[in-house]
Order: structure tokens, then C-alpha cells, then sequence
């Protein structure tokens, strides 16, 4: 009965190595596919060609309807179904105001799972944006809830 205990709490320790292990991994991978609002600010004023994709929920483009300039706006779900809705052959940016970029790494891994090699997610999203001071415009366009 010990011996069987033993087993079951070194398979239960070796399968909690591993998650951890794993989510490291995948946790540093996302990392390399973000940048900073700085980084960002650098690239548009340098006039490097870019896309920006706004991916806020509705209820969080209701709760601040400003977007960075040039940005586009997709519904988070639509590009979830369809992640063709940001060109492959181009360098996209995707930001979001979900803590810890919940949305925009969501989008992130759905991509990179298709092998979408040029994106990257916006670090602290557009809160990170505007604590830096770098402009924003009002979002007119109508969109659903």
C-alpha cells in the first residue's frame, strides 16, 4: 500500500514538474512576441510599415472609446474564427486592455498556431500606450455588443 502511495506522489510531483516546465516556456515564447508602447511609439514615428489591430472586447471599447491612431478594429471573436483577418505576410500588432493582455495573447496563440511568424501583442495594451503619453483619437465608427 506504501509502495503504491509512493508512486502516486512521484507521478502526481513528475506531472507538476512538467506543467510548470511547459508554462515557462510558453510564457517566455509570448514574450518574445510582444512589444513595449515605447518600441511601438519608435516604429510608427519612424514610419515603419505596420499594422495595428485594436482587439478589445465591446464592452471595454464601450468603457473607452478612444484607439490608437491607425489602428483598425476587429472583434476579438471574429479574428478568433478567422485569424486571416490580420495579413500573414505583414508585420501586425495587436493591443487589448484585458489584464495581463488576456485577448491579445489569446489572438497571439491562435495565430502562432497557424503559423502566422509576424505579429506580435502590445505589452500592457493601450493603458501601457496612454500612461506613455503617446496619442489616441476617439473611436466614432458604430460596433455591437
Amino acid at each position: 500500500m506504501a509502495l503504491i502511495l509512493t508512486a502516486i506522489c512521484v507521478s502526481v510531483t513528475c506531472l507538476l514538474i512538467v506543467i510548470r516546465i511547459k508554462r515557462t516556456t510558453d510564457r517566455r515564447e509570448m514574450e518574445q512576441h510582444s512589444i513595449t508602447a515605447e518600441a511601438l511609439h519608435t516604429l510608427l514615428a519612424a514610419n515603419q510599415e505596420v499594422l495595428l489591430f485594436d482587439v478589445r472586447q465591446p464592452l471595454d471599447l464601450l468603457a473607452n472609446s478612444e484607439i490608437i491612431p491607425g489602428a483598425k478594429r476587429i472583434p476579438p471573436r471574429e479574428v478568433l474564427e478567422n485569424p486571416s483577418l490580420i495579413p500573414k505576410e505583414k508585420d501586425s500588432i495587436v493591443y487589448c486592455t484585458c489584464p495581463s493582455d488576456k485577448t491579445s495573447r489569446a489572438i497571439l496563440h491562435r495565430a502562432r498556431a497557424l503559423h502566422f511568424l509576424r505579429i506580435k501583442f502590445l505589452k500592457g495594451g493601450l493603458e501601457a500606450w496612454k500612461a506613455m503619453g503617446y496619442p489616441v483619437e476617439p473611436y466614432t465608427k458604430p460596433f455591437h455588443l
